[in-house]
């Protein structure tokens, strides 16, 4: 990321800080929703998410992951192959295509094991800084602050960010608040994105942070 943010203001920190101090209360359990129980598995979980839902892939990978779960497993396998067998998801043959050439490149090149640092996981086909984000973050307790649709939406909405790039967006977030938090509070946006900020109907008045809201405000719903 090339932008460099001038620092936010000492009011700007300090509202951020109530807002996620309230969803820290109303999401105090949020975690990813993907199952996994190794680091290759997460990965694989994330590359399918794009422009699926978690619930759908979770389907996928609890029947993907009885007929293959290593890096040594899935580079065996064409293209085709795997494709038949996450054609429930959204495109579905590039991902395929891409898990196969990342499985062969982590066996050739890290000895099937998933790299634990963000240029590394980029260079892998169909990973990109949010997905390499969430590995580095979930799996590897690395201080990150992964950028999704709805977290780039909250963002957005609650006045936190105004950067028209996800990697924008990350860059705001992070100056707002300290690294230990980056990974509970990216949860925690999008527990509050789904049950609550939805995008084409958000539910102002079920809304923890509704008074610090410059949206709910704008369209009458913030508390009084």
């Amino acid at each position: 990321m090339k932008r460099k943010n001038p620092q936010p203001s000492s009011a700007a920190v300090r509202r951020a800080g109530q807002i996620f101090s309230r969803l820290e209360e109303a999401y105090p359990d949020a975690v990813t929703a993907l199952s996994y129980s190794m680091p290759f598995e997460l990965l694989v979980a994330v590359i399918l998410s794009a422009q699926s839902t978690d619930q759908q892939v979770n389907k996928i990978t609890e029947k993907l992951f009885k007929k293959y779960r290593t890096p040594q497993e899935f580079a065996l396998l064409t293209a085709d192959q795997l494709a038949n067998d996450i054609k429930g998801c959204g495109l579905f043959r590039n991902k395929s295509k891409h898990l196969v050439e990342t499985s062969r490149i982590l066996v050739e090149q890290y000895g099937g094991e998933v790299p634990q640092d963000r240029e590394s996981l980029m260079l892998l086909p169909g990973v990109g800084r949010k997905t390499a984000n969430v590995v580095l973050g979930v799996v590897f307790g690395q201080a990150t602050f992964p950028v999704d649709t709805h977290v780039h939406r909250l963002a957005h909405r609650l006045g936190l960010s105004s950067g028209k790039s996800p990697e924008q967006t990350e860059l705001d977030l992070c100056a707002l608040i300290p690294p230990e938090q980056w990974q509970r509070a990216h949860h925690q946006l999008i527990y509050h994105g789904r049950r609550v900020c939805d995008a084409r109907k958000p539910k102002c008045p079920d809304c923890c942070v509704n008074d610090l809201c410059p949206s709910a405000k704008r369209s009458g719903e913030g508390n009084s």
